[in-house]
């Protein structure tokens, strides 16, 4: 019977949009046997809590093997999401929280889910930003490198998202304006 070892990495992530919705980018900082890999993006027009997740989930689709995958950020959303078990409820809710309210990014927690169960364990952890820790640091200097970058990406699944919103905004204007007439 042969052993194989699984691999234990460490996924460091930030992220971050100027103004939130702004400009938007994530950092990544992957460490495995003391070797390091860094990977950011920067998006055109997005939010903070988007790229939050952004870079987790990146981090997640550069692993090629199934592993044990210790996660790091200073976000509370993506944090609280999975540890507190509210991303599997919005999805068992078909994306809708309590009170009939929609649940913000379900494209981003579906994929994270998805990633999350094709590994062999992933644990959480919270990390306080801007505090001296070294990855978390770097994290947040390649996002904000990204989102000053040039080879800025659009974030579609957003982009549709606004513009949809949107137009139901002046549809309400229109109504509004034409009820005020008469």
């Amino acid at each position: 019977m042969s052993w194989e070892e699984i691999p234990e990495i460490n996924l460091y992530s930030d992220g971050g949009a100027e103004p939130n919705p702004g400009k938007g980018g994530f950092g990544v900082v992957m460490s495995y046997k003391g070797k390091k890999k860094e990977f950011s993006q920067g998006y055109k027009l997005t939010t903070n809590n988007r790229m939050e997740l952004m870079g987790v989930i990146y981090g997640l689709e550069r692993l090629k093997t199934k592993s044990i995958v210790h996660i790091y950020t200073d976000s509370r959303y993506v944090v609280d999401g999975i540890t507190n078990g509210w991303a599997l409820k919005w999805k068992s809710k078909n994306w809708y929280k309590s009170k009939g309210v929609k649940a913000l990014n379900p494209d981003l927690w579906d994929r994270l889910l998805t990633l999350i169960s094709e590994q062999q364990k992933v644990i959480f952890h919270w990390i306080k930003g801007h505090n001296g820790h070294p990855e978390n640091e770097r994290c947040d200097e390649l996002a904000s490198l990204a989102l000053n970058g040039h080879n800025l990406l659009e974030d579609r699944v957003y982009m549709s998202l606004k513009y949809d919103n949107d137009l139901d905004e002046n549809k309400r204007e229109i109504s509004k304006t034409e009820n005020s007439l008469f």
